[in-house]
């Protein structure tokens, strides 16, 4: 028998009139200065009263308040491990330039929370080269990984199979889910990836091995002819795109580089938005998970822009689309 999620999602739906609309975040990017645009969030409700009013502090309040929510909302959190595997690799590449290095570096200034392995596991794994500690896929991948930069050096060639792998484990794990935004958010994460992934490339001149083996293989994409295309550079890269299902793309990657970042989010949240007239199954949850990170994002965004006294233009330019 399948879960019954409404009261879950009648709790989402109340906590959705506190998210931050497109006016509102227009609000906070005419803000003065950075000080105010603090104060607006803070009046928002946004950041803990007993903790200092700084952007780090109240970014990372309304994170934890995020789970929270879905944590009483949802015990066993393991559906949403898809939004967590970035994390987890993040801190195994931390962790592999640690012990190649041997830097003696406080490991809460590399390491990220919020993943599913702990990262002292994963730095004990690394360590002690005891890659049983990792699920078998992770393992696989830390050796692979490890082995490369122990023989070539090249931190570089060591992130790029480590970004692929974040990318494959993030669109298995999608293949895997019972919910469909959970599907698409995984799907939608690599597309954008390889994108950015292909023009990057092409920008700066990679050959086409470097390029085939930085991108993640998927069925939305024929990474092949994205590997080629990108050694033409970015114009390339849009007439391929404009022949597939993210011809839309290719636009916002001739306007500018900003434009294409702001498109790929915001066909994430266009994804998620049907999900507020579904109140049965998990999908609303996740769609709120997506929508909270989506206007942190925006969040801090406009204050580091205030902070570093860039133009109110700039910033605007720079908005996403928000869930409501």
């Amino acid at each position: 028998m399948s879960k019954d999620y409404t009261y879950a999602v009648a709790r989402i739906r109340g906590r959705e009139n506190y998210l931050l609309s497109g006016p509102a975040m227009e609000q906070l990017a005419a803000s003065k200065s950075y000080d105010e645009a603090l104060h607006f969030l803070a009046d928002k409700g946004w950041g803990d009263p007993d903790e200092r009013l700084t952007a780090e502090n109240l970014l990372a309040a309304e994170e934890k308040k995020t789970w929270e929510l879905i944590g009483e909302l949802e015990e066993d959190l393991s559906a949403f491990d898809v939004f967590h595997i970035a994390d987890d690799y993040h801190n195994l590449k931390a962790a592999i330039k640690l012990a190649y290095t041997g830097a003696s570096v406080e490991a809460g200034r590399l390491f990220v929370t919020g993943g599913t392995i702990d990262p002292q596991v994963i730095s004990r794994a690394i360590q002690e080269k005891d890659y049983s500690l990792l699920p078998d896929i992770m393992a696989e991948k830390a050796a692979e990984a490890y082995d490369t930069l122990l023989h070539t050096g090249d931190g570089q060639l060591c992130d790029v199979l480590l970004d692929r792998a974040s990318l494959e484990a993030t669109y298995a794990a999608g293949k895997r889910a019972d919910n469909e935004v959970l599907r698409e958010y995984a799907v939608l994460t690599v597309v954008a990836a390889d994108i950015k992934i292909a023009v990057r490339c092409g920008q700066v001149g990679k050959p086409l091995d470097f390029i085939l083996r930085a991108l993640a293989p998927c069925e939305e994409l024929n990474v092949e002819a994205l590997a080629h295309a990108a050694l033409g550079g970015t114009e390339s890269v849009a007439e391929y795109l404009s022949g597939t299902d993210y011809a839309p793309a290719a636009e916002a990657l001739k306007e500018s580089p900003a434009a294409f970042e702001r498109w790929c989010d915001n066909l994430i949240i266009r994804h998620m938005k049907p999900q507020k007239s579904n109140p049965f199954t998990i999908g609303p949850l996740a769609a709120y998970i997506l929508a909270r990170e989506n206007e942190i994002k925006c969040a801090r965004m406009v204050l580091s822009g205030k902070l570093n006294g860039l133009p109110d233009e700039i910033i605007r330019e720079r908005l996403r689309e928000m869930y409501v």
